[in-house]
């Protein structure tokens, strides 16, 4: 037999819980002395003890998990029901993870407010371009819903186009439109490739000459949203009107550079009327 105190070294719980769980009845002792009120238990009670503190582990209520243990769960069952809570946790630890992500840009952008410089923003003319791409969709326009979607697109990408002998002749482009179901975007990773080639695999298209307000973001696209922004509000101050989400055009990226990351944002603008 156990005493109070080696049964909870025992089970790595504290004298504290036992002595809770008694009291509601999920964990009753094998053996209370009437006269000391000392509790002692037999170590064939570790095993219920196990079952109660892993289902509590798992998010049950006391409640359920006393119906479930005195319904003597199997292991395999446990097993099941960890898998299940496993995969909820990892959902949920991903989705707290992502509010953070956000919560930090949008922090970023406020600490950033009026600190960037309009100077390096002109207008100008992007001349039309012959692109192969992929594209995909993304659930959103900031950079934690862009960034695992058009890396991967952009792999995949130059993987065909290198296949095919073909090459990118100008800097890489990504731009966007909504999707379909008005519901996220479609995200275009293009590369310009010359007039008589067709590589197969990828699609090919005409991105049409555009009149762009632009911008050069330096650094990596996860804090671009300042850019954008300052981008955005320079259009408004100046009697233009955007006509859609602004190409991104990557002038130097990847690791290794002095600067990993130089990226001409170009959002097309018509006179405001």
């Amino acid at each position: 037999m156990f005493s109070i105190g080696d049964f909870a070294r025992s089970g790595r719980v504290s004298v504290r819980m036992l002595r809770h769980y008694d009291a509601i009845g999920l964990l009753r002792p094998a053996f209370v002395d009437p006269s000391t009120g000392y509790r002692t238990y037999r170590p064939e009670q570790l095993a219920r003890l196990n079952r109660v503190v892993a289902l509590k582990d798992l998010g049950f209520t006391l409640d359920q998990v006393a119906s479930l243990v005195d319904d003597d769960i199997e292991v395999d069952r446990l097993r099941a029901l960890l898998r299940s809570r496993q995969a909820e946790l990892r959902e949920q630890i991903a989705a707290d993870t992502a509010r953070l992500s956000r919560v930090e840009a949008r922090l970023h952008i406020i600490e950033r407010e009026d600190a960037m410089s309009h100077d390096q923003i002109h207008i100008e003319t992007v001349p039309a371009v012959r692109v192969a791409e992929l594209t995909a969709p993304v659930g959103g326009f900031e950079p934690q819903f862009i960034t695992p979607v058009l890396g991967p697109l952009f792999d995949r990408l130059m993987g065909r186009l290198t296949e095919a002998g073909v090459a990118c002749i100008a800097a890489p482009i990504a731009y966007y439109e909504d999707a379909a179901d008005g519901e996220g975007l479609i995200a275009h990773a293009a590369a310009p490739i010359a007039e008589d080639v067709a590589p197969t695999g990828v699609v090919i298209t005409r991105l049409p000459e555009i009149t762009a307000a632009s911008i050069i973001h330096e650094g990596p696209m996860d804090g671009v949203l300042p850019t954008i922004q300052t981008l955005g509000r320079w259009i408004a101050d100046h009697g233009y009107r955007s006509q859609g989400y602004n190409r991104e055009v990557y002038h130097a990226y990847g690791e290794g550079m002095p600067e990993p990351w130089r990226t001409e944002l170009q959002e097309p603008v018509t006179v405001a009327g």
